[in-house]
């Protein structure tokens, strides 16, 4: 038995006894998602492929209305009844069956014919159709035993349009008034009058508010993404001043670890990643930049209108000033370059691109999945196809930077920046950016999502359930700039209600539409509609500050609310009546995100470098030769805070795929928290943590020589609490245990005796009290 086995060995009854609670759950095997999420993945992930690998030999669309299409091997791809039925071999897929599934066989080239004939199809689009299958086979329109319902007309029927608009998200927004309330000593701001009436019209009272620790923890975590300090929590526990806990919110609000914090929410929704998806997956080694403009723009506390213009149309606004944003609006455009490439040769596939984009921007800032147009008439909502192609021609009306791929190795079309104010012109750098067409024009109806079958034209604009029936004319260019004055418009009915969403459910664990990028017919309805509107308007009237919504949120009673597991302060009655907590009777306890638990390890062990990173150290653009067989693959060390971890589409950061980070390949509205083995096994075994807890030992031996106020310190800093007698007297029969079991391997005494307390911190780390706010 090696060192490392005995020091894991040693006090294992102790780890158990802490460490149990954080495997309760532990997930089994993948439940089918909701048939709506199943089918936003076949139209994302699927259909695509089908169309660009796979229907050109099994069942692609005629190219004129006479010619007949020819299938070969009798296998028609082009419907979920066609694949069942299956050709010459038998049926292509057994819904559920992977393994069993012909068309997976036959993909992975494990049988004859091997499909497709000319180039195998890369391990992501083939764990797409796997997933798909698994999943029961999903493809919208489609029931078990029926083929999809046909494709309705291009411009004609389809949705209602006026019957759509009395959909609640679709109403214009509304300055509702401050409810009356019985209990009026609770609430602290109108915001606690509207989550009041919910719960009295119910019989229910809130919860007695956080303990003072509790507090300072949940706060400074939500706005900064890391834990308080020892220090910190007992100045602010000790303060007795009426305005401690504003000056506190205040505080943490200006520090340059607030933009890194939500800025990485913005990078969650826009689905950045520092490599550009095809299938050799290349390097962008500019996108940091687009990166860092999100974090500064929360930092400055950019107005959310000018943030959102600027990211649609930047390029366009540059030129109108102010001098000093120029370079900034430039590099805002990222948020439509950094769109995910397709294939092997992407400049092929620029459709599925200009698809990701629509998807992304429809999600992240309309709440809408508008994407779902692209092949026919959204299903659910009042979004015709005419509506997508209307979007789509603004996209393809604008220049994308190719960053290069398999066929092409070279990256073009990055856009130079303007100078800087003050340096020389010759100093202009590129930037992952977009820039107008030289030849924008309208685009054509794609059938049934197929760039080769084209319909009627449709002359860019919005969707009409939204601007009406005569769409705003665009005068000239790609229309993005009309784009981003519509998308900013005090009038539209969702970018102001979407966003004051997203930062309510950041903070509650919630949002009061819990849907929270799908505002549509199927989305949740709003648990507090009025206060919806409430936020949205108070939002606008404070210039669109981000920075001044927090503080409406966290200066609440609502927010300052004890949560269910902080001295049991809901009631087993209240659970049940309410157990997602829709009513807000009590604050939901939260795990932390991957992002949070690596840098909160780094922090308290002194390790974390709270500089800005510089750009990511891929190899030299000549040395490039990346394919499908051999795509680029690396993972970059390093101290600095995760937001700026290089991010891969095609292979996640190991780290953030095991605490469930953000998927780089689609906008991700909300963090799942999984609870698997590896994640405990991660906090007793990985080598970061090892040197962390090494760190961190070190840092308590240097701070006193008495092993009981060590521990009571190492829980300080840690857990933001003390101690128990009856914890210090376990872990010091743990320390004396540890010794005796690594004494048998010659270290000195001082280092048998960091690695005692290396121990203790790894226990510490691994807890829930670590990894759950309250």
């Amino acid at each position: 038995m090696n060192s490392s086995t005995r020091q894991l060995g040693a006090g294992r009854i102790l780890a158990a006894w802490i460490l149990a609670s954080a495997c309760a759950g532990i997930a089994t095997s993948a439940e089918a998602p909701p048939r709506g999420e199943a089918e936003e993945f076949f139209e994302k992930s699927v259909r695509p492929l089908l169309v660009g690998r796979c229907l050109g030999c099994h069942g692609g669309p005629a190219k004129t209305a006479e010619a007949k299409v020819k299938v070969r091997g009798g296998l028609d791809l082009s419907s979920r009844a066609k694949i069942l039925e299956g050709g010459d071999s038998g049926p292509a897929i057994v819904p559920g069956n992977v393994e069993d599934s012909l068309l997976i066989r036959a993909v992975r080239y494990h049988d004859e014919p091997r499909m497709p004939p000319d180039r195998r199809l890369d391990d992501v689009e083939i764990g797409a159709l796997s997933r798909w299958i698994e999943q029961g086979a999903a493809w919208p329109g489609a029931t078990v035993d029926a083929a999809p319902a046909p494709v309705a007309a291009e411009t004609t029927g389809g949705p209602d349009i006026e019957a759509g608009r009395s959909h609640w998200s679709f109403r214009p927004l509304t300055d509702p008034p401050i409810p009356d309330v019985r209990d009026r000593a609770w609430p602290s701001s109108p915001i606690d009058c509207f989550v009041l009436e919910k719960l009295e019209a119910r019989g229910r009272s809130p919860a007695r508010p956080a303990s003072r620790r509790a507090l300072i923890r949940r706060a400074t975590f939500d706005l900064i993404g890391l834990p308080p300090t020892a220090e910190d929590v007992d100045a602010f526990e000790a303060d007795p001043a009426p305005d401690a806990y504003a000056r506190l919110i205040d505080r943490l609000l200006a520090t340059p670890q607030y933009g890194e914090r939500w800025g990485r929410r913005w990078l969650d929704l826009v689905r950045y990643a520092d490599t550009a998806g095809e299938t050799a997956d290349y390097p962008v080694p500019e996108a940091y930049r687009y990166r860092d403009y999100v974090i500064d723009a929360f930092n400055a506390d950019l107005p959310y209108d000018r943030f959102l213009a600027e990211q649609v149309a930047g390029d366009l606004l540059a030129a109108a000033g102010p001098a000093d944003r120029a370079r900034a609006a430039v590099i805002a455009t990222g948020f439509i370059a950094v769109s995910r490439r397709f294939g092997f040769d992407p400049q092929n596939y620029h459709n599925l691109t200009i698809d990701d984009t629509i998807d992304a921007l429809g999600k992240s800032v309309l709440g809408l999945t508008i994407a779902c147009a692209r092949c026919h008439d959204h299903k659910f909502d009042p979004i015709r196809q005419a509506d997508y192609y209307a979007l789509y021609g603004i996209f393809e009306s604008t220049r994308y930077p190719f960053p290069g791929g398999e066929e092409t190795k070279r990256p073009k079309d990055f856009v130079a920046m303007p100078p800087a104010p003050g340096r020389p012109a010759e100093a202009a750098e590129l930037a992952y950016a977009v820039a107008e067409s030289p030849q924008p024009a309208d685009s054509r109806i794609q059938r049934r999502g197929d760039p080769k079958n084209l319909g009627a034209e449709v002359r860019r604009g919005f969707p009409e359930v939204l601007v009406g029936r005569d769409r705003p004319a665009i005068a000239a260019g790609s229309g993005r700039r009309e784009l981003a004055a519509w998308l900013t418009d005090r009038g539209n009915p969702l970018t102001y209600r979407v966003l004051v969403n997203r930062v309510w459910q950041h903070h509650f664990g919630r949002g009061l539409v819990a849907s929270a990028s799908n505002f549509g017919v199927k989305g949740t309805p709003p648990s507090h509609p009025e206060l919806l509107d409430w936020l949205a308007s108070r939002f606008l009237q404070d210039g669109c500050s981000i920075k001044s919504l927090h503080r409406r949120i966290l200066l609440s009673a609502a927010y300052q609310m004890a949560s269910a597991t902080e001295a049991s302060s809901t009631s087993a009655a209240e659970a049940e009546a309410d157990p997602e907590n829709v009513w807000l009777g009590h604050f939901n306890r939260r795990r932390l995100d991957a992002e949070e638990i690596r840098d909160a390890i780094l922090l308290v062990a002194g390790d974390l470098d709270p500089g800005r990173a510089p750009a990511h150290p891929f190899p030299p653009v000549a040395q490039w030769g990346y394919t499908q067989h051999a795509p680029f693959l690396a993972v970059y060390p390093s101290d600095r805070r995760s937001v700026y971890l290089m991010t891969q589409r095609i292979r996640r950061h190991p780290f953030l795929a095991l605490f469930d980070g953000a998927d780089p390949n689609s906008s991700t509205e909300g963090r799942n928290a999984t609870t698997v083995p590896t994640q405990s096994l991660f906090f007793l075994n990985d080598p970061l943590v090892h040197r962390a807890s090494e760190d961190f030992a070190a840092r308590l031996i240097a701070a006193t020589a008495d092993p009981a106020a060590r521990i009571d310190r190492a829980f300080r800093i840690v857990l933001g609490r003390p101690a128990s007698a009856a914890e210090v007297e376990r872990m010091r029969g743990h320390l004396d245990q540890c010794r005796a079991d690594l004494v048998g391997d010659g270290d000195p005494p001082e280092a048998l005796d960091r690695r005692a307390w290396a121990s203790v911190a790894r226990i510490l780390f691994g807890t829930n009290e670590f990894v759950y706010v309250d």
